[in-house]
């Protein structure tokens, strides 16, 4: 039996603090400071135009937390550090902060004791299948988190060859559609959003070059008229923001506009069947419970009940490489 552990208590008391010390110093400036070759409290508070003793203190807590190294009075990046949080690094997720600690994802931990007691967010504009202002910031800004992902996805989606259609569902930052159209010139892809994320999609795809091969649909994925014939249909990071009725109302609107043979890729957390590992997405579900009125994540099970009810087969489950997520792919 292991031993009580206070510490564990008070770590989780104030695990708030991680993420505050870890945005103020990114809007601060502190990772960028470094990179420019500024390591001590002093150098790096004159760069950022801020006063020492704040640094200093931030500085020492993201030692504490693995974020920053210290030898003497001097800072540097760890590993981690350069290669996620250095602006510099093109792999750096902190262009992703504005998303995932935006005020209302914020409000939504603040009232979590309510969320519970109604069994539903107790936010008042929840991130759930609406055209809101936070889904515009989240196509600006979650590139990082989700470029591995995306070539993965195509390289999945192309094994029988470059499908000749793809639709894009919530298409976003359009890195998924992208990565099909990057492969073969001959593939059309049809990006779904709501009007003013697919602003966002078509500029990104024309930075791309590659507006050549898109066609932007916009309207929400329970009404709009999809169209048919799909080789690919891309559904990526969707179905956690509902229950598991409306899942299946949307699958049966992908199954019907797929091609006969088509694919459907859906890129989710997915949870063992224990609901307690791996880490990053068993613990999806309290993100769901705080900011959606019945998201969750779903176990492969429970994918692969939804998706026999609504007419697919040749279920598989794929880990994402360099990613927290996993990927279902099912046919028609």
């Amino acid at each position: 039996m292991a031993e009580p552990n206070p510490g564990l208590v008070w770590e989780t008391i104030n695990g708030h603090q991680r993420t505050a010390a870890l945005r103020a110093a990114a809007e601060i400036g502190v990772f960028e400071a470094i990179t420019k070759g500024h390591q001590t409290a002093a150098s790096i508070a004159a760069e950022c135009g801020v006063p020492e003793r704040g640094i200093r203190i931030v500085c020492d807590y993201l030692v504490i937390g693995g974020l920053l190294a210290k030898s003497g009075s001097v800072y540097a990046h760890t590993p981690t550090s350069a290669a996620f949080l250095c602006p510099l690094s093109p792999h750096s997720m902190a262009p992703v902060l504005p998303f995932m600690l935006s005020r209302k994802i914020l409000r939504g931990s603040d009232v979590l004791t309510e969320t519970i007691r109604r069994g539903a967010t107790a936010l008042e504009e929840p991130l759930a299948g609406e055209e809101v202002s936070e889904w515009v910031t989240f196509a600006q800004s979650m590139h990082p988190m989700m470029g591995a992902a995306a070539e993965f996805l195509a390289d999945v989606g192309s094994r029988r060859g470059a499908p000749a259609k793809v639709l894009d569902v919530a298409a976003s930052h359009g890195l998924f559609g992208m990565a099909f159209a990057r492969r073969s010139g001959s593939t059309r892809v049809v990006a779904q959003d709501f009007p003013s994320v697919l602003e966002v999609t078509r500029a990104k795809v024309e930075a791309a070059g590659l507006a050549g091969q898109y066609e932007f649909l916009p309207g929400s994925a329970f009404t709009v008229d999809l169209g048919a014939g799909y080789g690919v249909i891309l559904v990526t990071n969707l179905f956690h923001h509902f229950d598991q009725p409306t899942c299946q109302v949307l699958m049966r609107r992908f199954h019907a506009a797929l091609a006969d043979g088509g694919t459907m890729l859906t890129l989710e957390m997915v949870p063992d069947e224990d609901r307690v590992s791996p880490p990053p997405a068993a613990t999806f579900p309290l993100m769901m419970l705080a900011n959606t009125p019945a998201g969750d994540a779903y176990t492969l099970s429970e994918y692969r009940d939804m998706l026999a009810a609504t007419g697919f087969r040749d279920v598989e489950k794929f880990d994402v490489p360099h990613s927290p997520q996993q990927l279902v792919v099912a046919s028609r």
